[in-house]
C-alpha cells in the first residue's frame, strides 16, 4: 500500500504542478511514469504471489454449523377474527387514560401531552415515478479490450468484455495446490477492467452488495456454463479483488464460496474465523449443504469489505409488470385496489438468503410498484382522523390477503419483502407486518414499530391524539397495538393468545 500511495500522491503533484521545459522533460516524465506502473504491479504481482504460496499450505479440516434459526415458535395454523364491531367514533373532549401497557417499559406519556383534538391525516406528496429503462449499457467511456460477453440481468442485455487470460478451470483432484496455481494464473490476466466495468453498473442498476455479487456471478455463469465449481472460484477471485472478504473452501467434489455479511443470516451453513461468520452462500437460491471441508484462515491484503445486505434502495430492474385486484371491506363499504407488481423483482429477492426481520421492515418498494398503490389508498384515508385511517389499513391487509404460514405455503421459514408480499397467493403474521407498517410510514407519515412476540410478529404506531386500548411504551412515546394478522381487529387490540406477552421491539425507518 506505501508505494501505491507514493505513487498516487507523485501523480497529484504531477498533474497539478505547471510543466516547463523541453521535449525532454516530457520524456523524463514519460520514462519516470513507466518506471513507477511497474513498480506498481511489481507491488501487485508480489501481493499475489504470497497469497499464492499462502493457499499452499494454510488450509485445515472443518465441520460446518447448521444455519440459524430465527424463531422455534410454531406460528398459528389459523387466525382468531375479532368481534365484528365498527371503530367507537372519536371523543376529542372525553379523554380516558389508556389502559395498562402489555409491556414493562418506561412510563406512558401523561395525557397532559396529549392532543385534545383528533390530528387529521394530510398524506404526503408521492414522489414522481422514474422513467423506464430496458437496456442499461455499460457506461464506459472507452470501449474495453478483450472478449465480448452478453448477459441478461433481470431483464437487462448488458455487455461485459474480459481478458480471456482470466478464463481458467479448476483442475482435479481439487486441493490446496489447484486453488493455489488456479489463483496464481487469473492473477496474471487484467481483472482490473473486469471489475471497473462491473462497479460502473452500480449507479444506473442502484446495486447493493448482494446485487454486485449476483451480477459477478451472472458474469462467472457466462464464461464458465456448466460448472459451478469454476463459477464459485471465478466470483471469488473477483469479490476478493473488489475488496470483500471472501474465501473457498472445498471438499473432494465441490467448491463452496464463503463471505460474512454485516446483517445476520439464517438457515444458511457457516463457518467462524476470528469471531467472524463466513456463510456459505448460493446465488440461485438453493440451499448447500456443505459438510466437512478443507478452508484457510487469512486475509488477502486489502480485502475487508463484509456485505451489506440492507434493502434501503430497490434494485432496478428492467421492470416485467403482473397485476393483482385486492378487495376488502370497511365500514360497510368495499373497495378494490389494483396492484401491479415486478415480477423481475420477484425473482431477485428469491434469491436473498433468510436474514433478520428488521432489515425485512426497513426495505423499500420500487415506485412503479409503490406509487400506484399508495395512490389509490390516499383517497381513502385523506381527511380522516389518524386511528381511522390506520384502522382502514389495516382492515385492508388483515382481509386483502389470504393466511397460511410459510411452512404450509414454501415447506420453511420464508419473510416476504413488501413487493413479494403481493405476489404470493397467501402471507403471514411477519409478512402482513412488514407490509403495513410500509403502508403507514409511506403513507400517513405516522411512527411505527414492530411486535416480536415468541411465534408471532405485529405492529405498533405512535399516534397524535390519545387512542385508548393495549399499547408499548418506547422511548418516551407510546406506541398502540395494531395487529395486520388478527382479523377485524382494530387499533389497541391484541390477538388473545399474545395478550399478556412482553414482544421484543423492532425498530422501523430511523
Amino acid at each position: 500500500m506505501l508505494k501505491k500511495s507514493i505513487l498516487i500522491l507523485n501523480l497529484f503533484l504531477l498533474t497539478t504542478l505547471p510543466i516547463t521545459g523541453t521535449t525532454n522533460n516530457s520524456a523524463e516524465f514519460k520514462q519516470w511514469m513507466k518506471q513507477e506502473t511497474t513498480h506498481f504491479q511489481d507491488y501487485k504481482d508480489k501481493r499475489d504471489k504470497e497469497f499464492t504460496g499462502f493457499l499452499k499450505n494454510q488450509w485445515k479440516e472443518m465441520q460446518t454449523f447448521q444455519g440459524l434459526v430465527r424463531d422455534k415458535t410454531p406460528k398459528p395454523d389459523k387466525i382468531p377474527k375479532a368481534p365484528k364491531r365498527l371503530p367507537e367514533p372519536v371523543k376529542p373532549f372525553k379523554l380516558k387514560p389508556p389502559p395498562p401497557t402489555i409491556s414493562k417499559l418506561p412510563e406512558k406519556l401523561p395525557l397532559d401531552q396529549v392532543s385534545p383534538l383528533p390530528v387529521i391525516i394530510k398524506t404526503p406528496e408521492l414522489k414522481p415515478l422514474p422513467l423506464p429503462q430496458k437496456v442499461i449499457p455499460s457506461p464506459i467511456v472507452k470501449q474495453p479490450k478483450g472478449h465480448k460477453i452478453q448477459i441478461t440481468f433481470y431483464g437487462h442485455n448488458l455487455e461485459f468484455y474480459y481478458d480471456p487470460q482470466l478464463k481458467v478451470s479448476l483442475q482435479r483432484p481439487i486441493n490446496q495446490n489447484s486453488i493455489s496455481s488456479i489463483w496464481s494464473d487469473m492473477s496474471k490476466a487484467d481483472y482490473d477492467g473486469l471489475l471497473k466495468q462491473i462497479n460502473a453498473q452500480r449507479k444506473p442498476l442502484t446495486l447493493n452488495d448482494w446485487g454486485f455479487a449476483l451480477l459477478t456471478n451472472t458474469i462467472a455463469q457466462n464464461i464458465h456454463p456448466g460448472s459451478k465449481n469454476d463459477q464459485s472460484v471465478f466470483a471469488w477471485y473477483l469479490m476478493t479483488k473488489a475488496g470483500y472478504q471472501a474465501r473457498i473452501a472445498y471438499d473432494p467434489n465441490y467448491v463452496y464460496l464463503l463471505m460474512p455479511s454485516q446483517q445476520q443470516l439464517f438457515a444458511a451453513p457457516y463457518f467462524t474465523f476470528d469471531k467472524v461468520r463466513y456463510y456459505a452462500l448460493s446465488f440461485d437460491g438453493v440451499k448447500q449443504k456443505p459438510g466437512k471441508i478443507f478452508t484457510y484462515n487469512g486475509h488477502y491484503p486489502g480485502a475487508t469489505k463484509r456485505l451489506n445486505m440492507s434493502l434501503s434502495h430497490a434494485f432496478n430492474t428492467a421492470r416485467k409488470q403482473k397485476d393483482r385486484f385486492l378487495k376488502f371491506s370497511y365500514r360497510k363499504k368495499t373497495y378494490q385496489i389494483n396492484v401491479a407488481y415486478d415480477t423481475e423483482t420477484i425473482r431477485y429477492l428469491k434469491t436473498y438468503p433468510q436474514m433478520d426481520i428488521t432489515l425485512y421492515f426497513n426495505s423499500e418498494l420500487n415506485l412503479a410498484t409503490a406509487n400506484p398503490l399508495l395512490k389509490q389508498l390516499k383517497p381513502l384515508v385523506e381527511g380522516k382522523p389518524e386511528v381511522e385511517a390506520v384502522n382502514l389499513i389495516l382492515r385492508f391487509v388483515q382481509t386483502a390477503f389470504k393466511y397460511k404460514t410459510d411452512e404450509q405455503q414454501f415447506g420453511l421459514e420464508n419473510y416476504l419483502f413488501p413487493e413479494e408480499t403481493l405476489h404470493y397467493p397467501y402471507s403471514d403474521c411477519e409478512d402482513r407486518s412488514v407490509f403495513f407498517a410500509w403502508i403507514v410510514h409511506h403513507l400517513l407519515g405516522l411512527q411505527v414499530v414492530g411486535l416480536d412476540f415468541p411465534g408471532h410478529i405485529a405492529t405498533a404506531v405512535h399516534f397524535s391524539d390519545n387512542v385508548g386500548g393495549d399499547a408499548i411504551n418506547v422511548n418516551g412515546k407510546r406506541f398502540v397495538v395494531t395487529d395486520p394478522t388478527y382479523i377485524n381487529a382494530q387499533a389497541g387490540m391484541t390477538m388473545p393468545a399474545y395478550k399478556n406477552k412482553n414482544p421484543g421491539v423492532i425498530r422501523i425507518f430511523n
